[in-house]
């Protein structure tokens, strides 16, 4: 049995089943291996032109694959002197097959996704390597990138600080790193610009995805959003806040701890209708009201500073609550923002109207190949493979895992866990073992920190306030007789080495502060310890007041801590039910996601019809054929509109007067219509108009062409942009009326469709009376 196969005998069946087919195949890149030896460099680098005629010649990725994995096998250790090991050919495979590969940290991720990324940019077509920070993109394209520029492929790095035309090259290239959010907002811009020749992407190839969990399940929440267009509402949420910080918790309003859900009660809705002063807070002429007196609820009792979000520079900037990193030039959506800069004091930007938005759900599931790697994303396979249909495949470790993860010490208080903490990291630290400690925010990591001074303990502090230096930082963490306080490491991308000396004291250390609300996390950090077989230790320090617990954890398990006091209990039964907390919050967390992707959906589909017109448009010169649909259109509209509801009699003298207003001045008598069926009317009212259009622009017929093109783009994007805004607010209040009414999501799904073909008359109604009434000179 070859070595592959012994590390794959406890897999899933389906793994089990995959990973031997992939067997076969690492062994077939193998025994090229003398072969590309042999090679010199020119004729090693000759292989990718070798391959890309071969795929002219219809033979398929899957058919080379073998071979130029050997190809870049060899590059690899010749350029950067770093071989792919077999268990990281097993990670390309499942990277090209455009599933997710689960690769413990310090397998080499890295280098693995050489492999699929050569493989598909032999198309022309392009490859995305996407990472969560600017950082690793432009280390990744400089040291990788040596390895695809020595087979003859270019490589660029893509990131905010860009021009057009050097962005439009960097996506030229056949390999563009880059970072989900810059990516994300290209996309948008893109599907923005009014002359084709702005664009500076091409087509959505193949996409690989480092850290994948964090950027299609984490970042997923917060969509992308392009905003414009200030409104004046400053002082509404001032004056929201002002009442928000005079109620009272169970007096004027109820929280849901699980949901962080916030509400008036009625006493809270009487205080809010004197402070107001109306009569009726929910009446329809009160909504804007009411949307501001929510989002001030929101900010001040469910969201927390250095937790959510931190205040820098007189301006609050989101905090990714699962890395820890702060996300400069995001938003919180919908008025959120400026009542938490009214909460904060800072000062309040006006709130903006939405121009362009997408989740990255949908984003990415807009690539004609989409893969991923991580070190942890097996939980969340469910959810991976429901909205992906992405497989999650757990990659066996070069060599066997000699960490020890120790059951969670569980406290009654916070204070008694605090303090035991901080004599374990002492105790430990007197044997020079170095340790890391996770921490699940900025406010906790500042606790600790502040802790280990009073006991004159050195230490580093890495969280979202000092990101700039996370590498080397990270880089130390595994010194002698070092202690790093770190929020979550997701995305950190730097391991965290130990040398012999370190390995004999028993290797990294990491410690716990609490557990985190998603498994995932807590194995994140765990895997920060014994990498490439590396001695080392796991631990969690829990307390019943931990918001987990709070939230999720089992009244049985409460009582039992409380009688305890300070003393922990250290047992595999709590860790298991501490786990089952986890699960219930990742449900609740999985089922967000999958609605903000379902309410989405309904978005994407209507997306998708702009951005096809918005790029037939672009892409044409000539548009006469979409004004010509646009007069059908509102012609057929308006003879309709005239039609009596109750006798079913049209109303000729209407039609006239409604086609008058539209520009259709005196191009239709009543007496030319009148005693004539609907389907009648409606075929001669449009050959008329349109046989009027057509003399009247004949002469100037090249101008008109590009004034057409303008102006239709135009209105386009302003009823675009107004139509976003609505289904925004349609969103925000649909679960209001969904007490009495039924599924929200059915509702908004139809109500979003009624408003999409409004929009989609506006737009004809709107170009129709324009064209008809525009004045071009001959030139």
């Amino acid at each position: 049995m070859s070595f592959i196969k012994k590390m794959i005998n406890n897999m899933f069946s389906y793994e089990n089943k995959r990973l031997d087919e992939i067997n076969k195949i690492v062994e077939t890149i193998l025994s090229y291996d003398e072969t590309m030896k042999a090679l010199s460099d020119e004729q090693l680098k000759a292989k990718t032109e070798e391959f890309k005629k071969r795929l002219q010649n219809d033979e398929t990725l899957e058919d080379i694959l073998p071979e130029a994995y050997a190809v870049v096998r060899e590059a690899a250790d010749r350029v950067i002197g770093e071989k792919p090991y077999p268990v990281q050919l097993v990670g390309g495979i499942v990277l090209n097959d455009g599933d997710i590969a689960e690769m413990k940290t310090g397998e080499g991720k890295t280098l693995t996704s050489v492999l699929p990324v050569y493989l598909n940019a032999l198309s022309g077509k392009g490859a995305h390597v996407i990472t969560v920070n600017e950082y690793l993109a432009k280390r990744d394209a400089e040291w990788m990138g040596q390895i695809h520029t020595f087979l003859g492929l270019t490589v660029a790095y893509n990131y905010r600080g860009l021009t057009n035309d050097q962005k439009r090259e960097a996506y030229a290239a056949d390999i563009t790193y880059t970072t989900n959010s810059e990516l994300g907002f290209d996309y948008l811009r893109d599907n923005m610009v009014t002359e084709v020749e702005n664009r500076v992407m091409r087509g959505l190839n193949f996409a690989l995805v480092d850290e994948v969990d964090s950027i299609l399940i984490d970042e997923s929440r917060t969509p992308l959003i392009i905003s414009g267009g200030s409104r004046q509402t400053a002082n509404l949420y001032t004056q929201a806040d002002t009442f928000a910080k005079r109620l009272k918790n169970n007096e004027d309003f109820d929280i849901d701890l699980k949901s962080k859900t916030v509400q008036l009660n009625e006493q809270g809705i009487s205080k809010a209708e004197a402070f107001f002063k109306l009569e009726n807070l929910y009446s329809a002429d009160h909504t804007n009201t009411v949307h501001h007196i929510n989002m001030a609820l929101k900010a001040n009792f469910t969201m927390s500073n250095v937790v959510e979000y931190v205040v820098n520079n007189d301006e609050i900037v989101i905090v990714d609550l699962f890395t820890g990193r702060m996300m400069e030039g995001r938003a919180f959506s919908v008025g959120l923002h400026q009542a938490l800069e009214a909460k904060e004091k800072v000062t309040i930007k006006e709130e903006t109207s939405t121009l362009a938005t997408i989740t990255y759900q949908n984003f990415f599931r807009l690539y004609d190949k989409l893969s991923g790697m991580t070190g942890t994303a097996k939980t969340e396979e469910e959810e991976f493979l429901s909205i992906y249909n992405m497989r999650v495949l757990e990659i066996p470790t070069n060599v066997p895992i000699a960490r020890q993860d120790l059951p969670d010490l569980v406290y009654g208080s916070q204070k008694a866990k605090f303090t035991a903490l901080i004599d374990r990291i002492e105790e430990i630290n007197k044997t020079g073992q170095p340790i890391l400690v996770g921490t699940i925010s900025v406010e906790t990591s500042e606790f600790v920190a502040k802790m280990l001074k009073q006991r004159r303990i050195r230490h580093q502090v890495l969280n979202a306030k000092f990101h700039e230096k996370e590498a080397d930082i990270i880089q130390r963490a595994g010194f002698k007789g070092s202690v790093t306080i770190a929020t979550n490491m997701a995305g950190r991308g730097t391991d965290i080495k130990i040398n012999d000396e370190v390995n004999a004291l028993g290797g990294l250390a990491v410690l716990g502060s609490e557990r985190h609300e998603s498994r995932r996390i807590d194995n994140q950090l765990r895997g920060r310890s014994g990498r490439q077989g590396d001695n080392g230790m796991s631990q969690f320090f829990v307390s019943m007041e931990d918001e987990l617990m709070v939230r999720f954890g089992s009244d049985r398990f409460k009582g039992i801590t409380a009688e305890l006091g300070d003393t922990p209990i250290e047992s595999k039964v709590f860790t298991s039910a501490i786990g089952t907390a986890q699960k219930r919050v990742e449900g609740v967390n999985f089922d967000v996601r999958k609605s903000l992707l379902e309410y989405d959906d309904v978005l994407a589909q209507q997306r998708a019809t702009i951005y096809e017109q918005r790029d037939y448009i672009l892409e044409n010169d000539d548009i006469h054929k979409i004004v010509q649909e646009m007069f059908e259109k509102t012609i057929n509209d308006v003879v309709l509109s005239n039609v009596s509801v109750e006798t079913n009699a049209l109303d000729y003298a209407g039609v006239v007067s409604s086609l008058d207003l539209l520009g259709f001045d005196g191009i239709v008598q009543v007496s030319a219509i009148e005693g004539k069926d609907v389907a009648t009317i409606i075929e001669q009212v449009f050959n008329t108009a349109w046989k009027f259009y057509e003399r009247k622009t004949k002469p100037v017929k090249n101008q008109v062409a590009k004034v057409e093109k303008n102006v239709v783009l135009r209105i386009i994007d302003r009823q675009w942009i107004d139509h976003i805004d609505t289904m925004s607010h349609l969103r925000e209040g649909i679960h209001l009326r969904s007490y009495a009414q039924g599924n929200p999501l059915q509702q908004y799904v139809e109500e979003g469709f009624n408003l999409f073909e409004q929009m989609m008359k506006n737009i004809a109604q709107e170009a129709t009376p324009w064209c008809m009434r525009v004045e071009v000179k001959e030139r």
